[in-house]
């Protein structure tokens, strides 16, 4: 059913950096998202109804069924291109990191979903093409097929084995009724986007990019891969270090965390609070251009009818019609824009917030680890041998954590202030570009009413 293998071929040319993406990929995958292939035609957006939603929450066996974002879909970031000759947007392209790779060696496209229906399940599977230059890789190009859960398991794969580097989200294990159905075209190009945006920024990382699982998972035929997760701990296990690490941060604050890592969960705190006001306000305010774009599909031809019985006024009331049509349309590309550009981003790093502050509590459990002991060691100096020789390597598991959080949290802020000022700016390429067309179909349809004017005053004022 899932038919996967290796597809020889010479290695891809390395291409130029897209100018404006993002550096590591951690942010709205503009570098790291660049796909080889352009995206299935066709795709459609996902509206956001105002009617209020109902999760439904489902088992664990139903994790192909269920993955759809919150509030709208996790979309890749398209520019919005306005009819001004110097735009935001294109102002803000011109940032780029310094640490940003001149060349790439790893390509990662989703695409190509495909429904499989069995007497059991009815779930999704992608193709995932890669195309790689590394050494490490037998071929230059693969091409396997995965379905949601393949990509579960590689996101715990590792958080279990990087504890404290910022993993990308995956979107929510669960549907919002009354959103969209599972598998329409809306909610499957939804999905097939955001989980592009995963690999690649996973490929983008400079640590993650060389994990074994995540090369198991881009290169391994489907038995190959269900083989390999069953070498993995257990349910019991993974649920036992969870009891371990919730009962460390119940047990109260880190005695000696360093003030950085305070000053991190501090900034978090905040950051979270404020993205998640504004992912909610962005929504609402989609929701209320929804409603107002559905509203002036009714009022347009309400005119055109009216000027069938008012002859005098026919041509004014049929100009009208054509501006509001005109404006209808220009609603519509304005909300495609919020929809495509500024709410993914907004709500992936509500996600992120989320993330982030799992892994500061991962970081501080494996510093209370380090505190009980040195507790332990001042307590029972017989055993000062064996406790001496633990909190070495204690010390050690904190240095390696500390360093690996303090590089990733750098990381992760440059390319989120970068995220912000594309969705941003193109957010004010989308306005622009909207209301300026909006003045223009007005101004027009004045200027038509004037010439008309002085054509009848001109026509009374003649014997």
């Amino acid at each position: 059913m899932e038919a996967e293998g290796r597809v020889p071929g010479p290695p891809p040319p390395p291409l130029p950096p897209a100018g404006g993406g993002i550096g590591s990929g951690i942010g709205a995958g503009a570098g790291a998202g660049a796909e080889l292939p352009a995206s299935p035609p066709g795709a459609a957006r996902v509206p956001l109804l105002g009617a209020p939603a109902e999760v439904l929450e489902l088992d664990d066996e139903e994790d192909d069924l269920e993955v759809f974002s919150k509030d709208t879909s996790l979309a890749e970031a398209n520019s919005f291109s306005p009819s001004v000759t110097i735009s935001p947007s294109s102002m803000i392209n011109q940032y780029k990191f310094e640490d940003e790779p001149e060349l790439r060696d790893l390509f990662i496209t989703v695409d190509d979903p495909e429904s499989h229906i069995t007497a059991i399940e009815t779930f999704i599977t992608y193709r995932v093409i890669t195309k790689t230059s590394r050494g490490e890789f037998d071929s230059c190009e693969y091409e396997v097929r995965r379905r949601y859960q393949d990509f579960l398991w590689l996101k715990s794969k590792l958080e279990e084995a990087h504890p404290t580097l910022i993993i990308p989200p995956l979107p929510e294990k669960f549907i919002m009724k009354g959103m969209v159905e599972r598998f329409s075209d809306e909610f499957i190009e939804t999905r097939r986007k955001a989980l592009h945006k995963f690999l690649n920024r996973i490929a983008d990382h400079p640590t993650l990019t060389f994990n074994e699982d995540f090369k198991i998972f881009l290169t391994a035929q489907a038995w190959e891969l269900s083989s390999h997760k069953k070498q993995g701990p257990g349910l019991l296990s993974r649920m036992g270090q969870t009891v371990r690490a919730v009962a460390s941060s119940v047990r109260g604050g880190v005695k000696n965390r360093p003030e950085m890592f305070t000053e991190m969960n501090d900034y978090m705190e905040t950051f979270s609070q404020k993205i998640n006001v504004l992912d909610k306000i962005a929504h609402r305010i989609y929701k209320e251009e929804r409603e107002y774009f559905n509203e002036m599909k009714e009022y347009g031809p309400i005119h055109t009818l009216w000027s069938a019985s008012e002859e005098d006024i026919a041509d004014s009331l049929k100009g009208v019609a054509s501006c509001i049509d005109k404006c209808c349309k220009a609603t519509e590309k304005r909300m495609a824009g919020l929809s495509e550009n500024l709410l993914p981003i907004l709500h992936e790093y509500v996600l992120y917030s989320e993330i982030l502050m799992g892994v500061l509590k991962r970081r501080d459990h494996i510093q209370s680890e380090l505190d009980s002991k040195m507790d332990a060691l001042a307590n029972k100096k017989a055993d000062k041998d064996l406790f001496s020789e633990e909190i070495g390597k204690l010390e050690d598991k904190v240095e390696c954590a500390n360093n690996a959080l303090k590089a990733d949290w750098d990381r992760w802020k440059q390319n989120m202030q970068c995220d912000m000022r594309l969705a941003f700016g193109s957010m004010a390429d989308n306005n622009l570009h909207y209301y300026e067309e909006c003045l223009a179909t007005w101004e027009s349809f004045l200027a038509s009413q004037m010439v008309d004017r002085h054509g009848e005053e001109d026509s009374e004022d003649r014997p």
